[in-house]
């Protein structure tokens, strides 16, 4: 397997291979991400694709300041940020107990078989109040818990995906966490 800066070097050389290989290889990061800022599947998908389409359109720009990982993510967060302002989405997300194989990231755990139905059920409900909860914090705090919580970026990694420094991660990551925890309190218990 070549290293991300052998395939952008390939690409630019109009191996579209070398492209597709990049793609394979961060595409289930890049929607798990996408997938919890938008909070639905097709939306997902649609700033995945969208920011994939970005990235080759601007393969020449790419100056290799950062790895290309943060290069893809922030175009990702850039593409689905757009889609929830445009669509303005705070709806009811559709949780599933199954994790389909090319949604690995941005659901919760299956649990496990031991479990009994009133448990089980539990956790499912759980899961709901919690993926509502981070629906419902403002784009920019929803981002940036889901890349360092869900995705486990540092806060460098998070302020270049944002475009932002790293005080401001720091202060939304604060109040998103502020926000879910009073909106989790009742279910702390």
């Amino acid at each position: 397997m070549s290293s991300d800066e052998e395939l952008i070097s390939d690409s630019r050389s109009g191996k579209r291979v070398a492209f597709q290989e990049l793609v394979e290889k961060y595409q289930r990061r890049m929607y798990a991400v996408a997938y919890g800022i938008v909070g639905n599947r097709e939306d997902a998908l649609d700033a995945v694709q969208e920011a994939f389409v970005k990235a080759y359109r601007s393969l020449q720009e790419f100056k290799g300041e950062s790895a290309v990982y943060t290069w893809l993510y922030r175009i990702t967060v850039n593409a689905a940020i757009d889609i929830a302002r445009k669509r303005g989405r705070h709806e009811e997300v559709e949780f599933r107990e199954e994790v389909d194989v090319e949604e690995k990231k941005g659901e919760y755990p299956v649990a496990p078989s031991t479990e009994n139905p009133v448990e089980r059920l539990m956790r499912k409900e759980l899961g709901e109040v919690i993926e509502k909860a981070i629906l419902s914090l403002p784009v920019e705090q929803r981002t940036a818990i889901v890349l360092r919580e869900i995705e486990g970026l540092s806060y460098r990694e998070i302020a270049q995906v944002m475009g932002t420094s790293e005080g401001t991660v720091m202060s939304r990551l604060h109040y998103g966490r502020k926000k879910l925890q009073e909106l989790l309190e009742p279910y702390l218990d």
